[in-house]
């Protein structure tokens, strides 16, 4: 007759497992969808402008946010189309000039029968700051115009993101012939989740520091080298884990203010604490000299 006990125990073993096993599949599931809807959100492609034969295209992507510099680099191919283009759209048949918003550095010119290229133009971002990070958000004016032999001719953009770091809320319009968007920039979702858990993380290493500290000093435990060395290297270890925020936020940031420079200051005074409190127990115990 098989036993209760055993059948209850083993009972005990199975549903821990079970549980775990769920947690696991849920969390990559979420993980999957939240990747997968990032992944989406990075293949959007935004257009505006007419369908005109006679029209000049413009595709541009957005390839870095660089939020220290303030700017974001916008890779940009233009390709004209039907009468204003000869072999198939690698070259105008005339001078073809794109004048740009006051944020993008200098108007594109190309020369009549020459072939076109890929160009990168740093344009200019407005609001936010780093130090906001990793909450900052900023915006970016691009416009575009094209003049072709001295006559304004038609525009129709495409404008992608390309930057997994940072996601992208923009609003296209057409403005008599030029393509308008005005782009809102912000830390991606997977940065955000990174950088919450960095200072999850960071928080509770030093509760947990401060936990060993709180029990060495009122067991008067004395000098504990295996606790001490523990408590050092996580003193240095949270540094260097900071400095793999993604984006490289400069010190002074949100991260730093909200966890970083608190979980330093809490290891570096129970570190101290810990010793002070471990050498007095030292010398107060019989076996002292």
């Amino acid at each position: 007759m098989p036993n209760p006990r055993r059948r209850a125990s083993s009972r005990g073993r199975v549903l821990p497992a079970v549980l775990a096993a769920l947690a696991i599949l849920a969390a990559i599931a979420l993980g999957t969808w939240l990747q997968f809807r990032e992944r989406q959100a990075l293949d959007t492609v935004h257009t505006t402008g007419g369908s005109a034969p006679d029209r000049v295209d413009v595709d541009a992507s957005v390839q870095r946010v660089d939020a220290a510099g303030r700017e974001l680099i916008l890779r940009v191919l233009v390709t004209p189309r039907g009468e204003l283009a000869e072999a198939g759209g690698v070259s105008p048949t005339e001078d073809l000039t794109l004048q740009t918003s006051t944020s993008t550095r200098g108007d594109l010119s190309f020369k009549a029968h020459s072939r076109i290229a890929t160009m990168d133009l740093p344009v200019t971002l407005t609001g936010g700051s780093i130090t906001d990070y990793p909450f900052d958000a900023y915006d970016a004016a691009v416009e575009f115009s094209a003049t072709q032999g001295g006559e304004k001719v038609p525009v129709r953009m495409t404008l992608s993101n390309s930057d997994a770091l940072f996601s992208a809320e923009v609003d296209a319009s057409d403005d008599n012939g030029t393509a308008v968007f005005d782009i809102g920039l912000a830390r991606s979702r997977s940065v955000l989740v990174f950088a919450v858990f960095m200072m999850t993380a960071m928080w509770a290493l030093a509760v947990s520091v401060l936990t060993g500290t709180w029990f060495l000093v009122t067991r008067r435990k004395g000098l504990t080298w295996p606790a001490l060395g523990w408590m050092a290297a996580t003193l240095f270890a949270l540094a260097a884990f900071r400095n793999t925020a993604p984006g490289s936020p400069p010190i002074g940031s949100l991260l730093d203010y909200l966890a970083f420079l608190w979980a330093e200051t809490v290891i570096a005074f129970c570190l101290v604490t810990v010793v002070v409190s471990g050498f007095r127990a030292e010398r107060a115990s019989p076996g002292a000299d």
